[in-house]
């Protein structure tokens, strides 16, 4: 299974796929992640409701959302900061608060009095009979675990490391509250150092949508970890191992330009007609854009006939909805834009139908 994912490292960073189309999908693969991440502790908010949120944060102007949409930004914003600095900065302690700082801060039920610090009173984890280090202890422990992430291993070694090091944080606790979310942060921190995800290409692998295929099961690893006996830990490293290799198996689907254009995107735009969300026209002309990954006004005349101003109103009004994007490098050349709009929830339909949603995602479809 390790000789699997080693040459996954290889595979991952290739692919038919065009990028501006692969960015998209990993963005909103990184929304899902971070909703599922918050659902992991409990949070119930529908992926409908954290897409708006996320809408109204790019849009202009003062936004207010609810605290358990806020909670996903929060972790969005804590993925962000993961990508840009994980390739270049070691994981240290400051390393780990700010991802902690991020998470909770401005959070009332799922935030911290200190966000950035570690605890200073003692904790208890619910429903695990695990009673995590002293206060006074946890420093010391963190210093150990961050030189056991620092510490060079052999590649085939990397990913047993990162597993060992996800549990560890857990049962060290070292934070008031959040612990559970900078873990999984942290683990995908260690996954992109060593090259499993990037921001840039086809790796996007994100250990929490392995967490979040049995919610109750991740638990109930945990706690049979928590006894520190090598069977154990053995048995823990086997259960994130194994899950990594079965998201490795689905992520290079996304590698594959047909499968996305007719298994995804065709069919999510056919869904958002069916259902009202666009007529015909402005279907025709997101399939178009789905199939030539850009296009421009000329594409577009047998799709809107007549004179051009009337295909320079379809394509205005789908910009002003945010369906369509203009290109950077010529904005007379457009793409599909894939979330946060009104596109994004049928897209989502079509990875749960292709079996690419994990579970704890499917009842927040609702």
């Amino acid at each position: 299974m390790i000789i699997e994912l080693e040459r996954a490292r290889t595979v991952l960073g290739k692919g038919t796929t065009p990028p501006v189309v692969y960015r998209q999908l990993k963005a909103l693969s990184q929304l899902l992640t971070s909703i599922m991440s918050a659902r992991i502790e409990g949070n119930r908010t529908s992926i409908l409701d954290a897409v708006s949120g996320v809408a109204k944060t790019r849009g202009p102007g003062e936004f207010d959302v609810d605290e358990g949409v806020e909670e996903i930004l929060n972790i969005q914003r804590a993925v962000d900061f993961v990508d840009a600095a994980a390739p270049s900065e070691p994981i240290s302690n400051l390393f780990i608060r700010e991802l902690h700082r991020l998470t909770v801060e401005g959070l009332r039920r799922e935030g911290d009095r200190t966000p950035g610090a570690y605890r200073l009173g003692e904790v208890r984890i619910g429903q695990s009979k695990h009673q995590p280090p002293w206060p006074a202890d946890v420093t010391d422990h963190m210093n150990r675990l961050i030189d056991f992430v620092a510490e060079p291993v052999e590649p085939q070694k990397q990913l047993l490391q990162t597993a060992i090091a996800h549990h560890r944080f857990l049962w060290i606790h070292p934070f008031g509250n959040g612990n559970g979310r900078v873990a999984r942060l942290l683990t995908y921190a260690m996954l992109v150092k060593q090259g499993f995800s990037s921001p840039t290409d086809y790796r996007a692998i994100n250990p929490t949508a392995v967490f979040g295929a049995d919610r109750a099961e991740y638990y109930n690893q945990l706690e049979h970890a928590d006894s520190l006996s090598n069977d154990a830990i053995i048995s823990w490293c086997t259960y994130l191992l194994e899950g990594l290799a079965s998201d490795v198996e689905k992520l290079t689907r996304l590698g594959d330009a047909d499968f996305v254009t007719e298994q995804l995107l065709l069919p999510a735009v056919e869904r958002m007609q069916r259902s009202g969300g666009v007529t015909v026209v402005e279907a025709r002309i997101l399939g178009t854009a789905a199939r030539k990954t850009t296009i421009t006004a000329a594409d577009l005349t047998e799709v809107v006939p007549g004179v051009s101003a009337k295909r320079s109103q379809a394509i205005r009004r789908l910009l002003d909805r945010h369906l369509l994007e203009r290109d950077p490098a010529n904005s007379r050349k457009y793409h599909l834009v894939f979330s946060p709009n009104d596109f994004t929830i049928h897209l989502v339909h079509r990875l749960d139908r292709v079996g690419l949603l994990p579970r704890i995602l499917r009842d927040a479809l609702s």
